[in-house]
């Protein structure tokens, strides 16, 4: 199929890219890596009359560490993270995730802002960015803004992105010494989306205490969340796989689980508790075996 006639810019800069979507307002699209909005103009599910590429802007581009910050800027592909030195060196997590996302192809064009702008419920960064606490760069006409990955995720499809604006990057902070992460998922054969994502990294003291935990959660609801329960649970135990088990049995509570043609909502939510309990099972490998994030 062909989408609709629209009009094609490509500004080369954040300010022409601003002033275009200030002029055009809702009769325009963003495009980063295009594999979800292309699709949906195919199929005449949108119509944009004037298609806004980013591509062309530098500086939305790349992965920077600046002191205990990693910096991703919003056009940087799944690829480009997942072969960052300096990814791989401050945070390797990122990596971990963005190399289990979709097939190659899918790494080479997709963006990591693109995704999270996107907020597809079986995506795989939402998980991670709620378990990272990123925040999120967003500029408008009226100035910069940040947001917590808290506040991001705000139904299916829908985030704290307001209209005017450009999501421009994430910022992750340096993760507390003696922090073990993983991210693990049940992917869908076909498209290899998430059907349950879970991100977690988890701090433990040098009795195997854990003093932190912080799980995200993608795939089960209409949005990623934390599980809220669960990370209180495991807080000042000891990670083991018996407070893990206990912990996991709890991580669906608060999700609005649904059901599709592949699974049933107690389906869903069997998954979601079983994985949440092998993420932190892997975590606890870790965690043992001395691998920390640095």
């Amino acid at each position: 199929m062909f989408p609709a006639q629209f009009e094609y810019h490509r500004p080369g800069s954040i300010d022409e890219a601003l002033a275009l979507l200030g002029e055009y307002g809702d009769d325009a699209k963003l495009l980063a890596g295009g594999h979800s909005l292309i699709p949906s103009m195919k199929l005449r599910l949108l119509e944009p009359k004037h298609l806004i590429d980013l591509g062309n802007i530098a500086s939305l581009k790349g992965v920077r560490v600046e002191g205990d910050t990693v910096a991703v800027g919003a056009l940087t592909t799944h690829y480009g993270v997942e072969s960052s030195p300096e990814a791989k060196g401050a945070l390797p997590l990122l990596c971990e995730v963005a190399g289990q996302i979709a097939d190659p192809q899918v790494r080479n064009r997709g963006t990591m802002g693109g995704s999270l702008a996107n907020a597809d419920p079986a995506a795989d960064w939402p998980a991670t960015a709620l378990a990272l606490d990123a925040e999120f760069i967003c500029k408008s006409d009226a100035g910069e803004r940040k947001v917590p990955a808290s506040e991001w995720f705000q139904g299916l499809f829908t985030t704290a992105l307001e209209e005017g604006e450009i999501l421009c990057g994430l910022r992750f902070g340096k993760l507390p010494e003696r922090t073990a992460a993983t991210y693990l998922k049940l992917q869908h054969p076909a498209s290899r989306f998430a059907v349950v994502g879970v991100s977690a990294a988890v701090t433990t003291d040098s009795a195997g205490k854990c003093v932190q935990a912080r799980i995200g959660i993608t795939g089960v609801g209409t949005h990623a969340a934390r599980a809220a329960k669960t990370e209180r649970l495991l807080e000042g135990r000891v990670l083991d796989p018996a407070n893990i088990a206990a912990a996991a049995a709890l991580a669906d509570e608060g999700f609005d689980a649904g059901s599709d043609m592949h699974f049933s909502e107690s389906d869903r939510r069997e998954l979601c508790r079983a994985y949440v309990e092998r993420a932190l099972l892997g975590v606890l490998e870790r965690a043992n075996a001395g691998q920390f994030q640095p």
